[in-house]
């Protein structure tokens, strides 16, 4: 048996995003001790996050245990066979696998499980990494509209305009179809094409057997309950923490069968949980003194046209100035009740916009993790003016999209 690490040693564990996090949430408590938030306000901010990170919790749990048994990985090499050596087939399906994961378990699992299991298929299969590194992590981003559980400030979204899950898909499909074109055309021009990838064909990997049936099977059937349960909440009015820890207590239990050695303390997303507890506590501290009226300043109150292109221009702005969490949290106070299309059109500028900047997203922080991980470059310079572009047609067009069906 091994022995405990010493708190010395946990310490020593913790990287500067860590020490970032905790140092948040303590400055966040320092407002509530202090009186610069006041306890009232601080209680009702967490208790409308409770929800929304027991989903967190157990959708992380799962999505690291479904890894775990190498059921992306087995997916990740059926692709690559799939595309027969072929880029543009293997583009596409990079470009759907990212997708649908997104939509479906959110987009910081798309960056946490999706990254290194792509980097992994680049280096077995001797594939160019930037372009499945680039495609990972913009459609993480980008995809993350079509449903609440999508993105977490989906959820907060859909509680405000009170939509369930078919009339907020119902308002967002053209939205999430638009950018996912832009998203295409400018993946495939700045990362996939021949003179950006630097190869006309691919060796697809050889295949590896899977490691444990049970385990692959299981933690399969309890990914695909947990979309079930999802679709089944619509009706049903399932509460999606419900709906993520059922799946993930399943595999939790054929682990502990299975193998024991998989449930370790470093599958608790604590740094997650850290991360947006303490924006929920600093971010109406900064509402009180400033953050709201600079808000709401900049969106205004037209829920036209106008007022829709700037909510969305300053909710991608803020997320890449601070972080996409925050922006939509005080741009949300800041826009009118009755707006609904200016909200979504903020959640808009909130999912996509954040592509400029590393810290732009937790799903982008996260990807730059796995990233110098994998000692995979990542050029600043184009990262960021090709961000720009994205940012500014995908929020563009997707906000035109929203209007249309208004």
């Amino acid at each position: 048996m091994s022995a405990v690490p010493s708190p010395a040693n946990l310490l020593s564990r913790l990287g500067v995003l860590d020490w970032i996090r905790i140092g948040l949430l303590l400055l966040g408590l320092v407002f509530v001790a202090t009186g610069l938030l006041p306890r009232a306000t601080a209680q009702d901010s967490l208790e409308r996050i409770a929800p929304l990170l027991l989903f967190l919790f157990s959708v992380i749990i799962l999505a690291e245990l479904t890894k775990e048994a190498g059921v992306f990985d087995a997916i990740a090499q059926r692709m690559a066979r799939a595309g027969r050596g072929d880029y543009a087939a293997l583009f596409v399906l990079c470009f759907a696998f990212a997708t649908v994961n997104t939509v479906f378990l959110n987009l910081d699992t798309t960056a946490v499980l999706l990254t290194p299991v792509m980097l992994a298929l680049a280096s077995r299969a001797k594939i160019a990494p930037l372009p499945l590194a680039m495609t990972t992590v913009w459609l993480a981003n980008t995809a993350s509209l079509l449903l609440p559980v999508s993105n977490l400030t989906n959820l907060l979204a859909a509680d405000r305009v009170a939509l369930e899950t078919p009339e907020f898909a119902a308002r967002m499909w053209l939205p999430q179809l638009a950018v996912l074109i832009v998203t295409a055309a400018l993946l495939w021009t700045f990362f996939w094409r021949r003179s950006m990838r630097g190869a006309d064909r691919y060796e697809p990997p050889v295949p590896e057997p899977v490691r444990d049936r049970v385990l692959f099977s299981a933690t399969g059937v309890a990914c695909l309950l947990f979309i079930g349960a999802i679709l089944a909440g619509v009706h049903t009015g399932f509460q999606l923490g419900i709906a993520a820890t059922i799946p993930a207590v399943i595999a939790v239990v054929a682990f502990a069968v299975r193998d024991r050695t998989a449930l370790k303390p470093a599958l608790i997303p604590w740094q997650l949980l850290v991360f947006v507890a303490a924006l929920f506590l600093v971010v109406p501290t900064l509402e009180r003194y400033g953050l709201d009226d600079a808000m709401r300043s900049l969106i205004g109150t037209d829920d036209g046209w106008a007022g829709a292109m700037r909510a969305a221009f300053a909710g991608g702005g803020l997320s890449n100035v601070l972080n996409n969490l925050p922006a939509y949290v005080a741009g949300e106070s800041a826009v009118p009740a009755e707006n609904k299309d200016q909200l979504l059109s903020l959640l808009i500028g909130t999912n996509v916009g954040p592509v400029i900047t590393p810290w732009g997203s937790l799903a982008t922080l996260l990807w730059f993790e796995w990233c110098r991980r994998w000692d995979v470059r990542v050029p600043m310079r184009k990262f960021v003016l090709t961000g720009v572009a994205l940012a500014t047609l995908g929020c563009s067009s997707a906000v035109a999209a929203l209007l249309l069906t208004s």
